[in-house]
């Protein structure tokens, strides 16, 4: 299956296509679609239109974006697919427009989780607007690619104090006990995340949030990723500490995100 774009529930123009290849200022949210749903649809849903109101003026709204979606996998409902919110009315020399964005949807094959294990490098580097899942990616590509370059997997974020925020494209749990500690910073506060949380007690896993620094990973007994594509991946090492994760944790965490049903797009 090769990549369909829609914008507005229409085939994508050129015109609407070098709007998006020159200007990267946007936000999206992406998802695996399962027999027509979503996990955690409802929680993707409320990140569009929170991030409308902040980068455009104006929401979409649930019903058009739900009438969008539908769109965009009628024929396919088993996919990956990518809702991107865009305005080819802004640009660097005219910022201040405000309005409705337009939707693009793009369908594709989903893909497979990132890893089963990471070994994760260090740098000190935050997003701009943190709270938003936003087009800028630049520095994230750039990071990722350093720490592969160095002979890691992937990168995990501190600040200038050595307080961890969140990784590349994911946000990273600390396992203490049967308790996960999710990192308090600037950080995109991700679905699979919350999905975690929400089924979590079923597995016994409780889930609480605080500062964790750099020189606090040895009181954990383990650590892991989570995004859409990857509901819970080990963390083996951060730089040169090195964890012994669980496999039965880890299962557990992937059970406590799968306890939630797909909800109909």
């Amino acid at each position: 299956m090769q990549a369909e774009i829609l914008i507005d529930g229409a085939a994508a123009s050129v015109a609407d296509l070098a709007s998006q290849a020159l200007t990267n200022y946007g936000a999206y949210t992406s998802f695996r679609v399962e027999g027509g749903g979503v996990r955690g649809l409802g929680d993707h849903l409320a990140r569009l239109d929170a991030s409308a109101l902040d980068l455009f003026g104006e929401a979409v709204g649930e019903a058009t974006l739900r009438d969008l979606m539908r769109q965009a996998v009628a024929d396919r409902p088993d996919c990956w697919l990518r809702v991107s919110l865009f305005s080819p009315e802004i640009g660097v020399r005219n910022p201040s427009w405000r309005g409705r964005p337009r939707v693009m949807t793009i369908r594709s094959p989903a893909p497979a989780p990132l890893a089963t294990s990471l070994r994760l490098a260090v740098q000190t580097y935050g997003r701009e607007e943190a709270h938003l899942k936003h087009t800028a990616i630049f520095g994230l590509i750039r990071a990722r690619r350093a720490a592969q370059d160095g002979g890691f997997d992937d990168v995990l974020f501190v600040d200038g104090e050595g307080v961890i925020s969140e990784g590349s494209v994911w946000n990273i749990g600390f396992l203490d006990g049967s308790n996960i500690v999710w990192p308090q910073a600037p950080m995109l506060a991700g679905v699979a995340q919350r999905l975690i949380e929400k089924g979590g007690a079923g597995q016994g896993l409780g889930c609480s949030t605080e500062r964790v620094w750099l020189s606090d990973l040895a009181r954990f007994d383990g650590a892991f990723i989570c995004n859409s594509a990857t509901p819970a991946c080990a963390v083996s090492a951060i730089a040169g500490h090195e964890f012994t994760t669980d496999p039965d944790r880890i299962a557990a965490i992937a059970a406590a995100w799968a306890a939630n049903a797909p909800e109909p797009i």
